[in-house]
């Protein structure tokens, strides 16, 4: 994986911090920079460890091989980290796991980086279905996900570490365009 992997042209209204954004492989640099983010409560639990565990223990994209092989970085325009994303692989099903560094989070960019991560997974693996999970309480997340193309599918109980909470499976089904109305 070199260079440009997919670009999003239609964000003139989105601030221009998170304007031109496009997916890159993740580098080591990235990845630190990704664990410093931090959130507010209660999405504060999507806060990565310190890059240092991550690299001692092969967390995720701490993980050379992950961080290559499922671990992409969104940049802007100005080649700014602004997101990442990961392309899970399952049977005939790529699943998506999305972040937005904590700053730029309530400013629009989350339906655009989803539809924009959900077209790659469809570029990398033509034939599969993309997914992604979400905490059924976070709304702004599911609005985000719905405005780039994604339906509800599932709902289930899912152990994390707080404990046992509720989930939703959510499918990309992008809307199709409409043929023009001929009347012939």
């Amino acid at each position: 994986m070199t260079g440009m992997m997919a670009e999003h042209d239609g964000d003139g209204g989105l601030p221009v911090e998170l304007r031109g954004m496009r997916i890159v492989p993740m580098s080591a640099a990235h990845a630190e920079a990704i664990c410093s983010w931090r959130y507010p409560p209660p999405y504060d639990r999507f806060n990565w460890p310190s890059w240092e565990e991550m690299s001692a223990r092969g967390i995720e994209f701490g993980d050379p091989w992950l961080r290559k092989t499922q671990y992409a970085a969104v940049l802007n325009v100005r080649d700014e980290l602004i997101g990442y994303v990961q392309f899970f692989p399952l049977l005939k099903v790529t699943r998506l796991g999305l972040g937005l560094r904590p700053d730029l989070c309530g400013k629009g960019a989350g339906a655009v980086l989803t539809r924009l991560a959900a077209e790659e997974a469809l570029r990398r693996s033509p034939g599969d279905e993309v997914d992604l999970e979400v905490l059924a309480w976070n709304t702004r997340a599911i609005r985000a996900y719905e405005k780039a193309g994604f339906v509800l599918d599932d709902t289930y109980c899912r152990q994390t570490s707080a404990g046992p909470e509720m989930f939703h499976c959510m499918v990309y089904r992008p809307a199709i365009p409409q043929a023009p109305n001929h009347p012939f």
